[in-house]
């Protein structure tokens, strides 16, 4: 039976970053529904090597994750893989928050508003101080609802997780795990009230 290794409250708004081990599973949970939690991961031994959407996409043809879904990292190698999937959907087209995003979206007073971005950088530099904005890309958006038209748009729509709605993983690799469990306040991605989330990690 596996060992329950690690269970931390995100509180909402804040950046979390932890090492997963291979063969690790680790549970992101959606407390209380509607949240969103942008994520993204480097090969913990040569942070060179981190997530790619654009190979993720490719190696799945489909542009939502689910169950199933393999991580694929800028290498073409498989970080991760979804082994569980509560919500059943999750964005990785729509990019995290940013002061430039709000700015142009919403509005000029929006500039200096909370972001994933600086979430992200704080979460980095954090950790190592070898990190920059350089190492950034784009991210998962775990339980958010970015939906694709036939002309290519998105939209941020009303999200379709609920409280409780988990999604879990199982690394193939070490890896970094860096979170921003997102402080958007203009958009429905945390249905206009970030909540916390939680993180749970268990052994090989």
């Amino acid at each position: 039976m596996s060992t329950l290794l690690r269970q931390e409250t995100i509180r909402a708004g804040d950046p979390f970053m932890a090492r997963i081990n291979a063969g690790q599973r680790v549970r992101l949970v959606d407390t209380e529904g509607n949240e969103a939690v942008d994520t993204f991961f480097f090969n913990a031994e040569d942070p060179r090597e981190r997530y790619s959407a654009v190979d993720t996409v490719r190696r799945q043809r489909n542009v939502y994750l689910t169950t199933g879904t393999e991580l694929v990292s800028n290498e073409d190698r498989t970080l991760l893989t979804i082994v569980d999937d509560t919500c059943g959907r999750h964005d990785t087209l729509g990019g995290a928050c940013a002061s430039e995003s709000n700015t142009v979206r919403y509005a000029h007073d929006r500039k200096f508003m909370h972001s994933c971005r600086d979430n992200f950088l704080l979460a980095l530099l954090n950790w190592n101080e070898d990190f920059s904005k350089r190492d950034l890309g784009p991210n998962i958006n775990f339980f958010m609802n970015v939906p694709l038209s036939a002309d290519g748009g998105l939209r941020f729509a009303d999200g379709i997780s609920g409280p409780g709605k988990y999604v879990e993983l199982v690394a193939h690799m070490d890896v970094l795990i860096l979170i921003s469990n997102c402080p958007q306040l203009n958009n429905p991605c945390s249905g206009f009230n970030p909540t916390p989330v939680e993180f749970l990690l268990w052994d090989a």
